[in-house]
């Protein structure tokens, strides 16, 4: 009885707009139409997308994921790290993408970032670097887009599983944004990259 007690009035606590507006999102992201959820989750620059993901190996719906998770579509997004475009990018990784030989510099200025075209070629190339690194490991792959190469060798290096290992909360939460919205966008649009 205590215990439930104490549950209502921890319950009690929480402010009613707070509940409303959980309980809305919950109900949205789970029971909505799809029109409504394509709002949260909206498709665009579906032929770059699919010409470069398919150049790289790479699903086009994770491609969008990483897109809507990372810039929420903006291709004038820059990050107070100084990460820009659709896809975040560093300039020096746009750099290595081409010394590397993964994009051709000729047609994708890596000083271009902000030009979805560019960016999402690179941001593809970069994707697909770290999925090939760890042996298409897509989970390992998208925590090292957020976190780098570095730390999640490091995580994983005592052989714990990724989802146990990592150690920052924005990775963690970045991992679970980027796979719930890839499974979104193979729900919300099957017929947009066949």
């Amino acid at each position: 009885m205590a215990k439930r007690v104490r549950f209502l009035a921890w319950y009690r606590s929480i402010p009613l707009a707070i509940v409303l507006v959980f309980g809305a999102a919950c109900w949205l992201y789970a029971y909505a139409p799809a029109p409504l959820v394509q709002m949260i989750y909206p498709l665009r620059y579906e032929e770059q997308i699919l010409d470069s993901a398919t150049r790289h190996g790479l699903d086009p719906y994770l491609v969008a994921a990483v897109i809507e998770t990372e810039s929420g579509w903006d291709p004038s997004a820059r990050s107070d790290r100084g990460a820009c475009g659709l896809m975040q990018l560093m300039p020096s990784t746009a750099e290595d993408m081409v010394s590397k030989g993964l994009v051709d510099g000729e047609e994708f200025d890596p000083s271009d970032l902000e030009d979805p075209r560019t960016n999402i070629e690179i941001g593809c190339a970069y994707l697909a670097y770290l999925s090939a690194y760890f042996n298409g490991a897509t989970d390992h792959a998208i925590a090292a887009y957020n976190a780098g190469m570095g730390n999640v060798d490091s995580w994983t290096s005592s052989g714990d599983r990724l989802n146990e290992a990592i150690q920052f909360p924005e990775t963690q939460a970045y991992l679970a944004r980027v796979t719930t919205a890839h499974q979104r966008y193979k729900e919300l649009y099957p017929d947009s990259f066949t």
